[in-house]
């Protein structure tokens, strides 16, 4: 990957420093949680320059875009709620009470359900749940148990399933959309502590790290593992680049991207980032990753080549 030039985002107001983010690649933005300003910053993607914040959102923990419903979603972890809002009205945001610390987000641009994986209190018994909110009257419409806490989540559109990684015990809830108060299955994984999750929907693989330091690759639709890779250490967020067959994999400590070619599971390069650099960004239309490094409130951005 080469290496662009970084990009400078507001100061930390305070502890929590960047978290999951997601770009908007039809209006080339990216919106990323900046947990530790209770806001999300608003990048260019065409010319890799901070645009505007969207404040007020009580320990932000993830953004996610909804190319076809042309939304932003937000998981605001310190009050409880997911917020709602239009890329052209970004201040005018409409938020919905859901389980105890959203973190995870989902959504069905068909049924128009958004998921919320909900990380919960360890002193709120049955608190990690999973809340699952009507987008279009803007309001929890179910409240589904999970049997921990609760880590990245998707959406497979083409079998109308949610996939959503538990840290303990190590497995992948799998909710159907048209089912969506209650648990279908479960898809056990064999490493500790399913974390970073994303999807393949050519193949029907899902790509799961975990925090032990090793990734997986697995059939979606019956559980099977198919391939495994060894990780640089515990990971965080994945993004699997369709055009590229690219998975990258972040790794805060030490600071690096792990790039994997999906096809064979296998390691192509290891870029050094930052310390602490456990988030990333990816826009598919350019190619471009975004790393943002807590400890410098900046976003690195590189851009990938096919190997």
């Amino acid at each position: 990957m080469k290496f662009l030039g970084s990009i400078e985002l507001p100061e930390h107001k305070a502890a929590g420093g960047f978290d999951h983010a997601a770009v908007h690649a039809a209006a080339g933005r990216l919106y990323v949680a900046h947990t530790g300003n209770d806001a999300v910053d608003v990048i260019d993607c065409e010319q890799d320059r901070y645009l505007s914040s969207v404040r007020g959102l009580k320990g932000v923990a993830g953004a996610l875009v909804s190319e076809e419903l042309g939304l932003v979603f937000t998981s605001n972890r310190g009050e409880d709620t997911v917020g709602i809002l239009q890329p052209d009205h970004p201040q005018n945001v409409r938020k919905v009470a859901v389980g105890v610390r959203p973190n995870g987000l989902a959504v069905d641009p068909e049924t128009k359900l958004l998921l919320a994986a909900n990380v919960g209190n360890p002193d709120i018994p049955a608190s990690t749940t999973l809340s699952m909110v009507d987008v279009r009257r803007s309001e929890l419409i179910h409240s589904i148990p999970v049997p921990g806490r609760t880590r990245w989540t998707i959406f497979d559109r083409q079998s109308g399933c949610f996939f959503v990684n538990i840290a303990e015990p190590y497995q992948i809830v799998v909710v159907r959309a048209a089912e969506p108060d209650r648990v279908a299955r479960t898809i056990s994984v064999p490493g500790r502590g399913p974390h970073g999750l994303d999807l393949d929907p050519a193949t029907g693989r899902l790509f799961c790290a975990c925090d032990e330091g090793k990734l997986f690759a697995l059939e979606a639709a019956s559980g099977t593992v198919l391939l495994r890779a060894e990780l640089s250490g515990t990971p965080d967020v994945i993004f699997f680049n369709a055009a590229f067959k690219h998975l990258y994999v972040a790794v805060g400590d030490p600071g690096v991207i792990d790039v994997f070619d999906t096809d064979r599971l296998e390691r192509v390069e290891t870029i050094p980032t930052a310390k602490g650099a456990h988030t990333l960004g990816f826009d598919p239309t350019r190619n471009k990753i975004y790393v943002f490094e807590p400890g410098s409130h900046r976003a690195a951005v590189y851009q990938d080549e096919p190997t």
